[in-house]
């Protein structure tokens, strides 16, 4: 018999800043059952396909999607009904096409990718194979060194520092669980650090403390004294950046506001480097604004070398937005986020244009978050090598940890 989808219910539920969201479930004809909830980023680029929310100040300050929800009942639903749940390009660009717009401003990029990603889990589910399985087949193999956020600033806390992510990344770790020994130990000497030095231990959107360090180097210095402390070297145990640098960008100037300082783009480009080359720092994401173009060739000129240059704001994991940076050698990785495009085909799509041209791929969270785990396995599936989830804490931080603890049980099992 072929298995089809038979019914689709989606509601609003609740993320990690308290603000709705969408969650979506597949049936199948042969029980099966697909869930997935869609995540929202705080920090977010203005190319990205765009969140339907109602707007409504009476409900929830304008962020409920009852809209969202309409959408898929009474345009998705009808659309889908009786599909092949493993027809999943088929049936995402049949979506992309109803709404027939560039952004997924008709329909919203949420609620099409509730949907896209709980049919790849009802798919799973139906062949009773775990989803890196199902997505990946035998390529799918790879467990991701986390990057591991430890320190917030910017648009994700409420402090003075401009940096928005000061995360580890235990480079020399030779499996997840190794890897999250180093970061919870790190994680729970940098606490003590701060304890002792009078610094606030809260956390911020992301799971990492917010302590209001009056300079980016001050992050830095107190990074690496929690490393060391723990009995690590810098060797074994790198530093990778989430500058958010669009977030700094006003009237052609780059203002870190919490140093008082203000740059041009070469300068920036100077700052950095100046920062790479005092620091065990191997990743920046997100170094120059978006539509700093000419900037982000000149500081990959220059970094390609020695440092992961990350776009996120930049590509939006966007698959022509990508192209022509390959086209234009900018930048040599890419987040992926699969809510800033809108399906899991295009989000595929953009991986696999960005693993041919030799461009590192890191699959990413958003700052609102659900306890849903898709990233997790999709990480492994494509073998992107690299993860960001977040910090050593909150739950819907550690759940995609948990996962990868998981999936790396079964792949070496043997």
């Amino acid at each position: 018999m072929k298995t089809i989808i038979e019914n689709i219910i989606s509601r609003q539920i609740i993320d990690s800043r308290g603000i709705p969201t969408i969650e979506t479930d597949v049936i199948l004809n042969d029980g099966s059952i697909g869930r997935c909830s869609i995540p929202s980023g705080a920090s977010t680029g203005k190319y990205e396909a765009l969140e339907l929310r109602d707007k409504e100040e009476k409900n929830y300050f304008g962020k409920s999607i009852f809209k969202s929800i309409n959408n898929i009942e009474k345009v998705i639903k009808p659309l889908l009904i009786g599909k092949s749940i493993y027809d999943q390009r088929e049936i995402d660009y049949l979506m992309i096409e109803k709404d027939g717009t560039t952004n997924k401003q008709h329909l919203g990029a949420n609620t099409i990718l509730s949907v896209s990603l709980a049919i790849a889990k009802a798919a799973a589910k139906s062949k009773n194979l775990p989803l890196y399985k199902y997505i990946g087949g035998i390529y799918g193999y790879i467990i991701p060194i986390p990057m591991m956020n430890i320190i917030n600033g910017g648009a994700h806390a409420n402090n003075k520092l401009d940096f928005q992510e000061f995360m580890i990344q235990p480079i020399k770790a030779c499996s997840i669980k190794e890897s999250l020994k180093i970061g919870v130990e790190i994680f729970h000497e940098l606490k003590k650090i701060l304890e002792k030095n009078g610094y606030s231990t809260t956390v911020g959107d992301e799971g990492g403390f917010a302590p209001n360090f009056n300079s980016n180097t001050e992050s830095l210095d107190t990074i690496i004294e929690a490393i060391k402390n723990t009995g690590f070297s810098t060797d074994e145990v790198k530093i990778c950046l989430d500058i958010a640098a669009s977030e700094l960008y006003k009237n052609g100037k780059y203002i870190l506001a919490g140093e008082n300082k203000e740059f041009t783009s070469t300068e920036m480009i100077n700052y950095i480097s100046n920062l790479i080359n005092k620091y065990p720092i191997i990743s920046i994401e997100d170094c120059l604004d978006q539509d700093d173009k000419e900037g982000w060739k000149e500081i990959t000129k220059n970094l390609n070398e020695k440092c992961q240059i990350v776009g996120d704001d930049l590509f939006v994991t966007n698959y022509k937005r990508l192209k022509e940076g390959i086209e234009r050698k900018i930048a040599n990785a890419i987040l992926i986020k699969p809510n800033q495009t809108g399906t899991l085909t295009e989000t595929l799509e953009t991986i696999y244009l960005a693993q041919k041209n030799g461009y590192k791929t890191i699959i990413s969270h958003r700052s609102g978050e659900t306890e849903d785990t898709f990233i997790a396995d999709l990480s492994v599936a494509v073998n992107a090598g690299q993860i960001k989830t977040g910090s050593l804490s909150r739950s819907e931080r550690t759940s995609k940890y948990n996962q990868l603890i998981r999936i790396e049980e079964e792949l070496y099992k043997n």
